[in-house]
């Protein structure tokens, strides 16, 4: 995705950290390896790949996947998952029509997915915000089997998503450039949302997304994926550096007791149970 609504500052810096993460000259990935892990603990030993040089880049290294195994999924059949690795930040119920973002601070859902039908949909629901933080393994699942009805990227700014940020930038889902998917289970609909932040040089998946015209990267662009279907626990998307993941359920689905703020989550667990 392009960076149209984001500020020269923050376009200029995710472009420079895109391009050193694509660097491939051996040394020079190896350093920003090492610095990296100096200051985040990331555990590679669950990685396919244990060393840098096992990294084409740094960004290869960044989206590294797991080893088979890693992340087991719950026996219960109508559990659903958790999308990611990271910390909830918000876990809740949908009312009137918005989420909590932060203390005191609520953010509208129609605003997040940009679709004000849509939105509707999840209206005493609940929903779960998850933060990456750039230890964390980057790769995004789906919570249940799926099929994707439709996506809708949506460009903006490029805030940092930070627990600061979260209680300083009012409306900061719904400001910043996101990819907001949305699902058909065998429950009804879902959607899930990958928020985009500063530094992150992309937001890949491993379905097919023509690129935008440049005309329209200034205004959101829904695509309808055809025959685009996944099993619980499947691939649906990566993250280039740490974000956040939203998901938004419709009503009769309930969170489980670990789904609260500042607990720490790992991608697989059984997040909800469905209807």
């Amino acid at each position: 995705m392009s960076h149209p609504g984001a500020s020269v500052a923050e376009a200029l810096l995710t472009a420079f950290m895109g391009a050193v993460g694509g660097v491939r000259q051996r040394q020079f990935k190896r350093f920003v390896i090492w610095i990296y892990t100096r200051f985040y603990p990331v555990n590679l030993d669950e990685a396919v790949g244990e060393t840098a040089d096992d990294f084409e880049t740094f960004n290869h290294f960044f989206t590294r996947r797991l080893k088979p195994g890693a992340r087991p999924l719950p026996d219960a059949v109508d559990a659903l998952v958790c999308p990611a690795d990271g910390t909830v930040s918000q876990a809740g119920p949908i009312v009137d029509g918005q989420l909590l973002q932060a203390k005191g601070q609520r953010y509208s859902v129609a605003e997040l997915l940009g679709d004000a039908s849509l939105a509707a949909r999840y209206e005493g629901g609940a929903f779960v915000t998850i933060y990456l933080s750039p230890r964390d393994y980057h790769r995004v699942h789906v919570p249940c089997a799926s099929e994707l009805a439709s996506a809708t990227e949506i460009p903006g700014r490029l805030f940092s998503v930070n627990a600061s940020s979260e209680r300083r930038v009012a409306g900061l889902f719904g400001r910043n450039e996101r990819l907001a998917m949305h699902l058909t289970a065998a429950f009804g609909d879902y959607a899930l949302v990958m928020v985009g932040a500063l530094i992150v040089a992309g937001i890949d998946t491993p379905w097919q997304r023509p690129p935008a015209p440049r005309s329209e990267r200034t205004k959101p662009r829904v695509l309808h994926p055809d025959g685009v279907r996944f099993a619980r626990g499947d691939e649906v998307g990566t993250f280039r550096i740490g974000s956040t993941v939203i998901c938004l359920f419709p009503p009769g689905i309930a969170l489980t007791e670990r789904f609260v703020p500042d607990a720490t989550v790992r991608m697989g667990e059984a997040m909800a149970v469905g209807r």
